[in-house]
């Protein structure tokens, strides 16, 4: 009993001796990486990075985001908060980046919506920081409609061709779900439009380009969207056709065609009428030659029968 127990304590001794061979040998692989998360209070420890590893976790990047959270003052991420991201396809460097940019502006935002911004394929840092310095839309963007102006006419029927710069920044709150750049360049681009058409002389909008940008800004255009309008400003706006004029030359001319039209129908009709008629006497003409022609036959039919008697008169 003695060589058998001695012979299982040598056994798991062995066992024992070579988990731990194999535990020092990764160890041994993350130990400058374990150093740098130890003098930089990042607390992670050994036995996690070996476990990162088995779990085909990169642990490079969990201890630079780990180290960088730490070192801007945000203690209250959990490193397996940062596994969990990066098992999910996330980027993690980046929405620590994003976090740490937010904390800086004052800009409130946690670790579970910044997680979820970048996992819904959105860039979380650039939303930030686009918070903080808010970008400009060009509306309309040749680059993607092949347009340079937006055209409206006023009541007075002049056209008018504008161009707008629309101020805008993130809405953390509603960036997930919420509309894209798209949405607020056709928003506004329908306002202005929209607030062309309602002025009741071009001059007024020449005069004061700002009403038109007061009136969208007025509508909430970035309702329900990703971003927050900080302004509209109009950059360019110039006199275009005068489209009533032309609609009113259009209009008379096609009312001169529909005018000729009907003239030209009543003459063909006329026509028609006038061909019936010819017709109609030439018929009765007919008639009336058949109907001569029947007087001789009666006549001489009336001798034989005795109905008429021939008269001679002596002068």
């Amino acid at each position: 009993m003695d060589g058998i127990g001695s012979i299982i304590l040598m056994a798991v001794l062995g066992v024992v001796g070579l988990v731990v061979l194999i535990f020092l040998a990764m160890f041994a692989r993350y130990a400058k990486l374990w150093l740098r998360a130890f003098v930089t209070r990042a607390q992670i420890g050994p036995l996690n990075l070996v476990l990162m590893s088995l779990r085909k976790i990169n642990p490079q990047v969990i201890v630079d985001a780990r180290i960088m959270a730490v070192q801007a003052g945000l203690t209250s991420i959990p490193t397996r908060a940062m596994e969990a991201h990066y098992l999910a396809g996330g980027n993690v460097h980046r929405v620590v980046r994003a976090l740490i940019a937010a904390d800086r502006a004052k800009i409130e935002l946690d670790w579970d919506t910044a997680a979820a911004i970048d996992l819904a394929g959105r860039d979380v840092l650039e939303a930030v920081q686009t918070s903080v310095d808010p970008k400009v839309i060009d509306c309309p963007d040749p680059r993607r409609h092949g347009r340079d102006t937006l055209d409206g006419v006023a009541k007075d029927g002049i056209q008018l061709k504008a161009r707008a710069r629309v101020t805008v920044r993130t809405n953390l709150k509603q960036l997930i779900g919420g509309a894209t750049e798209e949405t607020i360049i056709a928003r506004v681009g329908e306002g202005i439009v929209s607030a062309i058409g309602s002025c009741e002389s071009h001059k007024d909008v020449l005069a004061q380009p700002a009403l038109i940008a007061d009136t969208v800004l007025r509508k909430g255009l970035d309702s329900q969207t990703a971003f927050e309008i900080v302004s509209i400003d109009i950059a360019d706006i110039d006199v275009g056709q005068n489209v009533g004029a032309r609609l009113q030359a259009d209009q008379a001319e096609a009312d001169v065609r529909v005018a000729r039209a009907r003239a030209e129908e009543r003459r063909a009709l006329a026509v028609a009428r006038e061909q019936e008629m010819r017709a109609l006497t030439v018929e009765n003409e007919a008639k009336v030659v058949l109907a001569e022609a029947e007087v001789p036959l009666a006549m001489a039919e009336g001798i034989r029968a005795g109905r008429l008697r021939a008269t001679n008169r002596t002068v």
